[in-house]
């Protein structure tokens, strides 16, 4: 690996990695989430974070993370007292994260809460909004109001945080365009730096995938479409750019943890069911505070799908979330890293999917068309018939 090639290679592969922790924490549960998740009680909390720390101190050779981002469940479910003691596993402040993302509900915001993030060195809020009409949150089982999501927002922007993401989902049972389009006037009038849309899904095991099985709510692929199509004209007329295929942000704002995650690069994974890729491994916490408790006092994690990271796994994953972004993947660096991925397959499935408009290449890039965004799904699960490399790790 010489020249270009060597230096691209370099740059997409840190020496940090970065850190995600699940918080797991939900007081009540909505309709379409799948998430693992459990009540909030002191014990459960206080057991969560004895946990969390005990599992930092089995992490080896990560004394720094690159970028940071706590999910959930609610993180903002924990008191203030509780945010600080979370934060103490970060690491050393003399080698601060690059970016440092919290989730939040709208109404877990609070003064109080946003005190203790900003002097941790949290410099991103992600606010989980959905909707901004109100039968639309109820019919979701969100436990917030719109009231609540001004409120929250107006107290993160007197905090002095410059950038904010906000959650929007479409393609409900029943929503209209217009309905659609009223959520993201209501976004974009607050102007944040970044949104992010997500098409609702029909996830087993969710009160939503109990009603689909019944037949109370019905799929409606070609609504979703225009719902796509509909909201990325809007969203990139107001300067928000397009950079993956739910997501969008003005110039600079895009998300650095989500990035180097699918540019398939370390990261540590936290809490229970929290994923991890790091160490030449990919594994994941089991779903379960107690028992993910007892295994990280018995010095284990990563216990659930660990698998090695060979060549044919990591050049799939990273043409699969690769392609979701708008840069789309250099086949080239790709190559250069994981020589022994079957790549004649590969290029022989990209060809037929550039022959059906799908994909585009421009020298050694590959991305998606504009059709082939609105088929993102479709396009990962073609790579991932790709028959894998008989090479071992």
């Amino acid at each position: 690996m010489k020249g270009a090639d060597a230096e691209q290679a370099k740059a997409a592969w840190p020496g940090r990695p970065g850190l995600y922790v699940h918080v797991p924490f939900c007081a009540s549960t909505c309709d379409f989430c799948a998430f693992y998740q459990v009540k909030p009680t002191a014990a459960s909390m206080e057991s969560f974070l004895t946990g969390v720390a005990a599992e930092r101190d089995l992490v080896p050779g990560a004394s720094s993370f690159a970028t940071v981002f706590w999910g959930g469940g609610t993180p903002g479910l924990l008191a203030p007292a509780a945010l600080a003691r979370l934060a103490a596993v970060v690491g050393s402040p003399k080698a601060p994260p690059a970016e440092w993302t919290v989730e939040l509900a709208p109404a877990s915001v609070t003064p109080q809460r946003l005190e203790v993030l900003r002097a941790a060195g949290v410099t991103r809020l992600s606010l989980g909004v959905q909707s901004f009409q109100p039968g639309w949150l109820e019919a979701l089982g969100r436990q917030h109001t719109v009231e609540q999501v001004r409120r929250a927002y107006d107290r993160i922007r007197a905090g002095g945080w410059t950038n904010v993401n906000l959650d929007l989902m479409f393609a409900f049972p029943g929503q209209s365009e217009a309905d659609w389009q009223a959520d993201l006037t209501e976004a974009i009038a607050l102007a944040p730096e970044h949104i992010s849309t997500y098409c609702l899904t029909f996830e087993e095991d969710t009160a939503l995938w109990a009603k689909l099985s019944r037949g109370k709510v019905k799929l409606d692929p070609e609504k979703e479409l225009a719902f796509y199509e509909a909201g990325w004209a809007r969203l990139a007329g107001a300067g928000y750019g397009q950079y993956e295929v739910s997501n969008f942000a003005r110039p600079g704002y895009a998300c650095r943890h989500n990035l180097a995650t699918w540019a398939m690069q370390d990261w540590v994974g936290l809490g229970p069911s929290a994923a991890s890729q790091c160490g030449g491994w990919r594994g994941t916490n089991v779903a379960d505070l107690g028992l993910w408790r007892e295994r990280v006092a018995a010095g284990q994690r990563m216990t659930e799908a660990r698998v090695p990271l060979n060549p044919s796994l990591l050049a799939e994953d990273a043409l699969i979330f690769g392609l979701r972004m708008n840069a789309g993947v250099d086949l080239a660096v790709w190559r250069a890293r994981c020589p022994e991925a079957p790549w004649g397959e590969f290029e022989t499935t990209l060809g037929r999917l550039a022959e059906g408009g799908l994909v585009e290449a421009e020298g050694s890039r590959v991305r998606l068309t504009h059709r082939g965004r609105l088929l993102a799904d479709a396009v990962g699960a073609e790579l991932i018939s790709v028959p894998a490399a008989s090479s071992g790790v």
